[in-house]
């Protein structure tokens, strides 16, 4: 009897424990804007290869199977579901949501462009459509400033924004909406606040107008819900649970047979 059952266990309940981390923060980010759920991936570690398949016995025959005992399993990775989320009406003039593909644009103070599905866009004190609070919100790319005097917003399905101003019966456009979209979305970095950052593994972004090269459609009034789905991560927390608990039973029963061992010489 060797402590490796222990080492085996504890990285069973290691990888329990992120996975619990990953479904926490999908339950806190049930009611985010935009929020995009995670999953946790696993798998198995290296194996301890006692026999290999293929050796001869006694009687000078191939073995048929060998005996492996595995050493445990780890987390390969967290991926990113970007499936559409819940439609959920405001009929606020600046709210803003994607239906199909495609990510905001939007001017981070440290000079980066960084992407969101969130639409709760406002006009800050210089007239600027940003996303988020007017103190620090990010302002969209390409810039759009709504005038002073304008009476109402308009957002078409393409993303053209045009304003109504007194003593005028027509619409004056004042900007173009442009969305980005990734080969790979699910390598870009989160960053907080629904933001995203480029890296080398979703590629450089491709931008264009909505409704344009498979990107998708503007909805002006309507926001974009969490893509978490409650009840599955109450039953994902469920399984999780017990698979913590059995590991850790594992771990106990380990230590007893350790410690049957142990006292077999007094």
């Amino acid at each position: 009897m060797s402590v490796q059952t222990l080492y085996t266990a504890a990285t069973g309940m290691q990888s329990m424990q992120t996975k619990l981390d990953v479904i926490a923060n999908n339950l806190a980010n049930v009611n985010t804007n935009g929020f995009k759920k995670d999953r946790a991936n696993f798998e198995d570690l290296f194996y301890d290869h006692i026999t290999l398949p293929g050796n001869r016995d006694a009687a000078g025959n191939l073995t048929p199977t060998g005996t492996e005992v595995g050493l445990g399993v780890r987390v390969s990775s967290t991926q990113t579901d970007f499936t559409q989320g819940a439609f959920t009406t405001t009929d606020r003039q600046l709210d803003l949501l994607i239906e199909g593909e495609g990510f905001f644009q939007l001017a981070d103070p440290s000079g980066e462009i960084v992407y969101s599905r969130a639409g709760n866009f406002s006009v800050n004190s210089n007239g600027q459509v940003v996303q988020g609070s007017a103190s620090i919100g990010r302002p969209i790319q390409p810039a759009i400033t709504i005038p002073q005097d304008a009476t109402a917003v308009e957002v078409s399905t393409d993303g053209i924004v045009s304003v109504r101003q007194p003593g005028s019966n027509t619409l004056n456009e004042v900007g173009q909406i442009q969305l980005a979209t990734f080969i790979n979305p699910e390598g870009l970095i989160k960053l907080g606040d629904g933001l995203y950052a480029e890296t080398a593994s979703s590629s450089a972004p491709i931008t264009a107008n909505p409704q344009t090269n498979g990107l998708g459609t503007i909805r002006k009034g309507m926001l974009e819900a969490s893509n978490v789905e409650p009840v599955q991560e109450l039953i994902d927390l469920i399984t999780t649970q017990r698979s913590f608990e059995l590991n850790s039973q594992t771990v106990q029963a380990g230590d007893q047979m350790l410690q049957l061992i142990s006292n077999l010489r007094r």
